[in-house]
């Protein structure tokens, strides 16, 4: 990789916000230790593939983000409204969509999630058809504005989002063409749901949507299986449950993506072997300017709530980038902070950034008072 594909990040001083990520925000519904078709209590959290990136590195690392996203005008759109705004968050540039009395037209998109333990994985389930942020589609948003006018150093979006309708992709890349215009360093996470595909053409649909957009993406993320069904790059020797990871093999997969999109000029992906519910491995491999870049395998690292970790890890990696780390480090920020978020509840970091330094660091669990 030559000097003139390094990443190019635009200066603090020249933007109002360091990331802005484009995504839909749902109410997750949490039923704690219970089952969702038992419960009779649910917890709820907001959450979001491409939000709970803004959300990271605003409350974790301190920096100024937004998220554009869809609302409805009814109590539920004001909830997650506050929910956002507690995120720290802004959600100005979002559009609202008017309540038309049941949600036939337009509404705020449900996640009903359970925690696994030991043998029993975790499950989600989506309600969240007809979503206002489902809706939004190329025109709805001044990306100028966005871009050029106010100012930002990086756009974050992903697979999910662009999993949501037809018109989803169409808005990703109109979004991206112009903050390439504007200097703006862009990443996607791959984030395959199967769920959101199963109506629309599987993985085969996936890949050619993604493989459209991927030609756009500065900084291209995923987990240890996105790369070959949402992107279609096949892992040597990796098992149907993923229960042990070589990162060789995620390498060459890199070198193939890079030799396909020479205009990545970063990969990242995350390493998470399955030993069950509560324990994971947990690595991370970072490709950038020629070289790779492993985190330090933790293994059996004890997990709380695995929703949110690789979003973690992304807004950990973004962060590493912003703040001007070597790649080194910029990966173990982002395994770090993915790590700390899947010790608390709910899809976002509770993690500060005291505690992500310190792991970075190589500190451990001994109680800190």
């Amino acid at each position: 990789m030559d000097k003139e594909n390094k990443l190019k990040i635009r200066p603090e001083n020249s933007c109002k916000w360091d990331e802005v990520s484009l995504g839909e925000v749902m109410l997750r519904l949490d039923p704690g230790f219970s089952r969702i078709k038992t419960a009779r209590m649910f917890q709820v959290w907001e959450g979001g593939g491409e939000y709970n990136v803004a959300r990271g590195l605003s409350k974790c690392f301190g920096l100024k983000t937004a998220v554009v996203t869809g609302f409805v005008e009814n109590e539920v759109g004001y909830l997650l409204k506050d929910l956002i705004s507690q995120g720290g968050v802004d959600y100005s540039y979002s559009k609202w969509l008017p309540f038309d009395g049941i949600g036939r037209n337009a509404r705020i998109g449900l996640n009903f999630t359970e925690k696994g333990f030991g043998i029993r994985g975790s499950i989600g389930v989506s309600d969240r058809g007809y979503s206002a942020s489902s809706q939004l589609k190329s025109g709805d948003i001044d990306w100028e504005k966005i871009f050029k006018k106010d100012g930002a150093r990086w756009f974050h979006t992903g697979g999910i989002f662009a999993a949501l309708s037809k018109e989803s992709p169409g808005l990703i890349i109109e979004a991206m063409k112009c903050a390439k215009e504007n200097g703006v360093a862009i990443s996607y996470d791959l984030n395959f749901r199967p769920s959101l595909w199963k109506e629309n053409g599987g993985s085969a649909k996936a890949i050619e949507v993604n493989r459209n957009i991927a030609q756009y993406v500065d900084v291209m993320i995923g987990n240890e299986e996105d790369f070959t069904k949402a992107l279609g790059f096949e892992v040597e020797n990796l098992d149907k449950n993923i229960s042990k990871i070589d990162p060789a093999n995620f390498k060459k997969m890199i070198k193939k993506c890079i030799g396909v999109y020479p205009n990545f000029k970063a990969v990242a992906t995350t390493l998470r072997a399955v030993k069950s519910a509560n324990f994971n491995d947990w690595g991370a491999v970072l490709y950038y300017d020629g070289e790779f870049y492993e985190a330090k395998m933790q293994e059996n690292l004890e997990i709380f709530d695995r929703v949110g970790g690789g979003d973690s890890f992304a807004s950990g990696l973004i962060y590493g980038f912003l703040s001007g780390k070597d790649p080194g480090k910029i990966v173990e920020y982002g395994a770090a902070h993915g790590a700390l978020a899947m010790t608390t509840p709910g899809d976002t970091s509770m993690a500060s950034l005291k505690e992500v330094e310190k792991i970075v660091g190589g500190g451990g669990a001994r109680i800190d008072r």
